[in-house]
């Protein structure tokens, strides 16, 4: 052991074996084991979308806090530290959509999330800062506990102890470092960036394959070459495909023409987007990929991916924020409200409203409060409208008072 590595150990260092790919995914972008880097990653356009459709989603549902009381109620608790961030932004520079997408993005393409937790001089939380997972450097101390050391870029560094910051991440091979699921599957990732990267040269060099120039004679090296170089300047790039070809002297010119057709590219190509979004989860649909949707299938797509996508993750969020900002054990717990995806289908969701009115589980009122609209100052007695015909859905408006063309407005 070295000088360096006792002192190390000393300070509650510990060194990690280097083969172990959860600790090797600590360096920026996606490891070595996928060959390219997050950023390069999402030149890929479906890890891109996925990426996107993923962190904006999560970050577009309301988020809300709660307290429970001695019985086990749930109350919102809209003054607490947390909503005023929600409404007001995770920092001067970002609001809480934009934390919410970066921080689930660094997730997703690298593995991990890290977010400073920030507290004003009394001890009460006053915002969150991004970090990029690339500033961030990992140390297991003698207790077990992680330290982060944050780079600033300009050669000075600080550290945070588990509690002072929300770690996100995907899952781990030891628990305490995430992995990126783009170098798990890191061959999947390889063979769709090599099937674009055909295409492009298939386009860049006229959308056709080489082929060969026939000559009865023999030429020098220096003729070859500079037949060569006339050749490809002439004919290639895609702004020259379709070009004329003439030659002299004897010379004839055959094609190795093969379409992309033939050799597969273009299906490839799509299947590669449906090998991408099997890592993340996405049903294709969702990010455009509309090869074997029908308005059916999509919408039952949309569903799908709120329900096995997005729901795992606003859990892993939520525990996260029970861990790391709220008192252990306490009362307070944050909800990604996911029901607000229903918000873009009005038929579905007053269908639902009409169903809780029916039962008892909600009134009138509490309707309202779940729409954003003020309640309406008679206990919460009215009812919705009759939903069992969509087509009266507007001429009951004034039969039940809702006013459904200012919807979502702040006073109904």
């Amino acid at each position: 052991m070295g000088m360096m590595e006792r002192i190390a150990a000393r300070l509650g260092y510990e060194k990690r074996a280097e083969c172990d790919p959860s600790w090797a995914a600590l360096a920026p972008g996606i490891g070595h084991l996928a060959g390219v880097s997050a950023r390069a990653a999402e030149n890929l356009s479906t890890v891109l979308a996925c990426v996107n459709a993923i962190s904006t989603a999560l970050a577009y549902v309301p988020a809300l806090v709660y307290r429970r009381d001695s019985e086990g109620n749930r109350i919102e608790a809209t003054a607490h530290p947390l909503g005023r961030i929600v409404r007001g932004g995770a920092n001067p520079q970002m609001t809480w959509p934009d934390f919410l997408e970066h921080w689930i993005a660094s997730t997703l393409l690298t593995g991990n999330g890290l977010s400073v937790i920030e507290r004003s001089g009394n001890g009460q939380l006053s915002g969150f800062r991004y970090i990029p997972w690339g500033q961030v450097t990992v140390a297991e101390l003698s207790s077990g506990r992680l330290a982060y050391d944050v780079s600033d870029g300009r050669g000075k560094t600080r550290r945070y102890l588990e509690g002072e910051v929300l770690h996100l991440r995907d899952r781990t091979d030891d628990g305490k470092i995430g992995r990126s699921r783009l170098s798990r599957a890191a061959e999947t990732v390889a063979g769709v960036s090599a099937a674009n990267t055909h295409a492009a040269m298939f386009l860049s060099n006229g959308a056709s394959p080489s082929g060969v120039i026939e000559y009865p004679g023999a030429l020098t090296t220096e003729q070859r070459t500079n037949l060569r170089q006339t050749y490809e300047q002439a004919f290639t790039g895609p702004t020259k495909a379709g070009r004329t070809l003439i030659l002299d002297g004897g010379m004839a010119w055959k094609a190795a023409q093969i379409s992309p057709e033939d050799a597969e590219l273009l299906e490839t190509r799509k299947f590669g987007v449906i090998e991408l979004c099997r890592l993340f989860q996405v049903p294709p649909p969702i990010v455009q990929d509309h090869s074997h949707a029908t308005f059916t299938n999509s919408e039952t797509a949309g569903r799908w991916f709120a329900t096995f996508c997005l729901a795992p993750w606003a859990r892993k969020i939520e525990a996260e924020f029970a861990r790391s900002v709220f008192p252990t054990n306490g009362p307070y717990e944050l909800e990604l409200d996911l029901s607000g995806f229903l918000r873009g289908d009005p038929q579905t969701r007053w269908a639902a409203h009409k169903i809780a009115l029916d039962s008892g589980v909600l009134d009138a009122d509490e309707v309202r409060q779940i729409e954003g609209w003020n309640p309406r100052g008679d206990g919460g007695q009215a009812n919705l409208p009759d939903l069992d015909n969509s087509a009266n859905l507007r001429t009951s408006d004034q039969e039940a008072n809702l006013p459904l063309e200012t919807e979502g407005g702040a006073n109904g």
